[in-house]
């Protein structure tokens, strides 16, 4: 039934209430929300990826090791993750709006400083800024989709939001590479301060609030505390929430040690690395599509995770055989194969966990995203550092983290969510 203050005409929203679109717009989602749900999801891989092909070069300009300048990545995702914590149970609190765009601002305040740093240590500082800013936009763009839809149609769309937020990936390295054509690193900086700007705008004039008052949480801090206390203490929620944490881990072992395996160790230009890490996200797209059109319905959640997770520990082994000189000498090939399939597999792992572990929070959704969220920038701003911890020429590092992280979270989804348990139960969303 629509919400008060809603009329319907032959299934189609035709008077919106000003305060809240309401559940009644949950399976009317229009296209334009559909985009700017995308773009605040695309924003955390815009701020990373488009300053990747720069970071050999900000080593010198800053005159700081590679270890320091991989900070400035690591603060950003630390930054992201402790803010989810403090944005998701506000939303909950107050709404989706008002924090969103309060968030924004700061973001684009804090990156317009990032282009302006002399040291090495302000950029670090403002990029853990700017990530804490930034995570507004992660955290309340899953809420809103958890306002709007459950169970096989929130897999999808998350799926489909996959596919938007994946372009910018995929374009992401190539206009950072471009970029350094005219430019120095700064210029990434001001780039994205010009793409939050325009992001807000959109942000102020075209998102409606989707939580309305009567659903809000009164609480303070305590609440909100108590509140994620009982989320985390619910097993299931835990077992998906680490694993698709640990499975984010080695997928920003990629993104973190990909610059300098691909240009450094294996000599390719900066577009080179731009067109492959495109490459590698059209595959992470493509399979998102895969399981949002043809897997979720038909196949259960859970087995297509499980299938997605197999395929990260199996191409994280082969890179690591490849990588310690196990087959000798390899190329650049081989080695990007491997990561391709792993950033494949993570279109399978990340929609389905994130979707299954919000289904199970109708209650808290804000605060249930801001647990999910944070949990994977946190391990993975642990992981970012340690790729780097021999040096920046050898790739093992990278594909040591990559297979721990993908045995652990194997074993989370197999200890903690049990799915022969939930498909024994029928809590499974397979659309029967």
């Amino acid at each position: 039934m629509p919400e008060s203050g809603q009329k319907t005409t032959q299934g189609h929203i035709t008077e919106r209430a000003p305060a809240s679109i309401g559940t009644a717009t949950a399976r009317r989602t229009g296209l334009l929300v559909t985009l700017v749900l995308g773009g605040l999801t695309a924003l955390p891989p815009l701020s990373m990826d488009m300053y990747l092909p720069a970071l050999p070069e900000v080593t010198g300009a800053l005159n700081a090791p590679a270890a320091t300048v991989q900070l400035t990545l690591t603060a950003c995702l630390a930054g992201m993750a402790l803010g989810q914590l403090v944005v998701g149970p506000m939303s909950d609190k107050w709404g989706r709006r008002r924090p969103l765009l309060i968030g924004m601002i700061v973001y684009v305040l804090a990156t317009a400083v990032c282009a302006l740093a002399p040291t090495a240590e302000m950029l670090i500082a403002f990029r853990l800024l700017q990530g804490l800013a930034g995570a507004a936009g992660i955290v309340i763009a899953r809420a809103v989709v958890r306002d709007l839809y459950d169970g096989v149609e929130m897999a999808r769309f998350f799926s489909t939001l996959m596919l938007i937020s994946g372009v910018a990936p995929i374009i992401a390295p190539l206009i950072g590479g471009q970029i350094l054509r005219i430019t120095d690193w700064r210029g990434v900086f001001y780039v994205l301060t010009v793409i939050g700007i325009l992001l807000t705008l959109v942000v102020w004039r075209f998102l409606a609030e989707t939580l309305p008052p009567e659903r809000r949480h009164e609480g303070g801090v305590g609440q909100a505390l108590r509140t994620m206390k009982g989320l985390l203490a619910d097993r299931v929620f835990a077992g998906y929430m680490l694993t698709g944490g640990l499975a984010f881990a080695a997928l920003f072992a990629y993104i973190s040690a990909s610059p300098f395996v691909v240009q450094e160790i294996y000599g390719a230009s900066p577009q080179t690395f731009s067109l492959l890490f495109g490459l590698n996200s059209i595959g992470l797209v493509a399979v998102g599509q895969i399981n949002g059109k043809l897997l979720v319905g038909r196949v259960s959640l859970d087995k297509a995770l499980g299938w997605g997770l197999g395929t990260i520990l199996v191409s994280s082994l082969a890179l690591l055989l490849m990588t310690s000189g196990v087959f000798g000498e390899v190329g650049l090939v081989p080695v990007a194969a491997g990561l391709f399939v792993l950033m494949s597999a993570m279109g399978l792992a990340m929609p389905n966990t994130n979707a299954q572990a919000l289904m199970r929070t109708p209650h808290a959704a804000g605060s249930a995203s801001a647990l999910l969220g944070t949990t994977s920038f946190l391990v993975g701003a642990v992981a970012s550092p340690l790729v780097g911890i021999a040096g920046e020429h050898t790739a093992v590092p990278m594909a040591v983290v990559q297979l721990t992280c993908a045995v652990l979270a194997l074993t989370c989804f197999l200890g903690l969510c049990r799915p022969w348990q939930t498909a024994t139960a029928g809590t499974s969303a397979t659309g029967n």
